[in-house]
């Protein structure tokens, strides 16, 4: 069975950032909601600023059976953060467990995209795969970067993204913006993964 044949395939969005990003409305998320409505793209989008909230809406995105989950937030090598929480990558685990079977994860946070989360992720869950930086990425390259990469997949099929078709867009667009973006994937043997050459 496709992954078309078991979800639907939209993006839901959960955005969470410092009050001083709070202060300078530097709201990536929300740009590129913005961006996914004027081209009719089929998403959710949610502003959240503790753990608990994260929890309540992961619940609402397995519930919504949305394909893509889109996460902007700061982070580091070892955890993500809310405006008020810290979780770490093994909570982020436990928290997302298998409600990201046959699904996508889209990480919008600095360093986080790495081998630690995808084994803790993808050595768990079903999840197709998990894109996002393994650097520092402004807030600016970063909306524009997600905003492009929807806007290309999604004009391309909207239906479901091929892997291949993915590798193309995120390789493109790594290089034009000059960003450092990590792919890791789920393979055929149990509980596989294995970092996607860029």
């Amino acid at each position: 069975m496709t992954e078309f044949e078991k979800t639907n395939p939209y993006v839901f969005i959960i955005e969470s950032l410092d009050f001083d990003d709070e202060e300078k409305q530097a709201y990536e998320g929300e740009i590129i909601s913005r961006i996914l409505s004027i081209s009719n793209i089929e998403h959710k989008y949610y502003y959240i600023r503790t753990k608990r909230e994260f929890e309540h809406f992961i619940n609402e995105f397995l519930e919504s059976n949305y394909r893509y989950l889109h996460i902007s937030c700061h982070g580091n090598l070892n955890e993500i953060s809310t405006t008020l929480d810290r979780i770490s990558f093994q909570e982020l685990g436990t928290i997302l467990g298998d409600k990201l079977d046959r699904k996508r994860l889209f990480l919008s946070s600095c360093l986080s995209t790495n081998k630690s989360l995808a084994e803790t992720i993808l050595s768990n869950s079903d999840c197709f795969s998990i894109i996002g930086p393994n650097e520092e990425i402004d807030m600016d390259d970063a909306a524009i970067f997600w905003s492009s990469f929807y806007q290309k997949m999604f004009k391309d099929n909207d239906r479901y993204m091929k892997n291949d078709k993915v590798k193309e867009a995120i390789k493109t667009l790594k290089e034009f913006f000059n960003v450092s973006i990590s792919y890791f994937a789920s393979t055929k043997t149990a509980k596989g993964w294995k970092e996607v050459n860029l």
